[in-house]
């Protein structure tokens, strides 16, 4: 059957694919939309397949924090290719996503995907159609939640960088000045935890490990290697652990230190940092 224009663009507007593949779709479908629709998400699946070992390591990060303050959503939409991550319908792809999981409140990546979208797919359905249309490999690689008193969210200006970060015992106390003076302190600084406790037993033999090569290195009796190691172990927590490490904007103060000035007690219950291709 003779395939018109007008079928062309009822098939582009439903799937968002070019033009061009939707013509090709619907004379190979001899006209039936569900069948053209089922021959390009193949078309995408077959890019899911071709690809699933690229590497995705640019894209777009976004984050929303709820009307309330007390969530805050964040997620990572990767691809291949910078100027990929530009184009706007990957912009508006990642837009649903964060749409969908507030919406949705998924309390994982694979329920999030799962979720249906207004038109019937689901969230991974429509990846799948863009990685047909677009040609690479398109993965969410983070969705985070945080819940808190008080949630802050910052962007770095270039999308591919975001930061929620959680506050407790706000006491009333207007902190989102703070919140987003810390949230910028965990974009620049990349703490690895909230304070030691939160490091891991690995990192920690590690460190007290390189401490010891160190020292040893240095010509230090092997007696002293251990108090040594003990040492750097406690400067490692210091640069890198959120609440002691110095403020960025005042080296007098602390993280912790800066929270409590603010509003007596206030600290930070947890934060995500979440960067594409870093």
């Amino acid at each position: 059957m003779a395939i018109t224009a007008q079928d062309v663009n009822r098939l582009r507007q439903e799937t968002g694919a070019g033009m061009m593949d939707c013509k090709k779709a619907l004379t190979e479908a001899n006209g039936d939309f569900e069948t053209a629709k089922d021959i390009l998400r193949k078309a995408g699946q077959k890019i899911a397949s071709k690809r699933a070992d690229n590497v995705t390591s640019e894209g777009v990060v976004l984050t929303q924090v709820s009307a309330d303050g007390t969530t805050g959503k964040v997620i990572a939409l990767a691809c291949e290719t910078e100027p990929v991550s530009k184009v706007a319908d990957f912009q508006t792809l990642a837009k649903a996503i964060l749409e969908a999981a507030v919406t949705t409140n998924a309390t994982s990546k694979e329920e999030l995907l799962a979720s249906s979208q207004a038109d019937g797919r689901s969230l991974q359905d429509h990846i799948t159609d863009l990685m047909g249309k677009i040609g690479e490999k398109l993965d969410v690689v983070t969705y985070e939640t945080v819940t808190a008193d008080k949630v802050v969210a910052y962007n770095h200006s270039n999308g591919k960088l975001g930061v929620l970060v959680g506050l407790k015992n706000t006491n009333g106390t207007d902190v989102t000045e703070v919140g987003k003076d810390v949230a910028m302190q965990i974009a620049a600084m990349k703490p690895i935890a909230l304070d030691k406790d939160g490091v891991d037993a690995a990192t920690v033999a590690r460190e007290i490990e390189i401490g010891k090569e160190q020292a040893r290195a240095e010509g230090k009796p092997e007696a002293m290697l251990e108090k040594i190691a003990q040492g750097k172990l406690n400067k490692f927590y210091k640069d890198s652990t959120l609440l002691n490490q110095e403020f960025v904007k005042d080296s007098s103060l602390t993280i912790a230190q800066l929270l409590d000035k603010t509003s007596k007690g206030l600290t930070v219950s947890e934060f995500k940092r979440v960067a594409i291709g870093a």
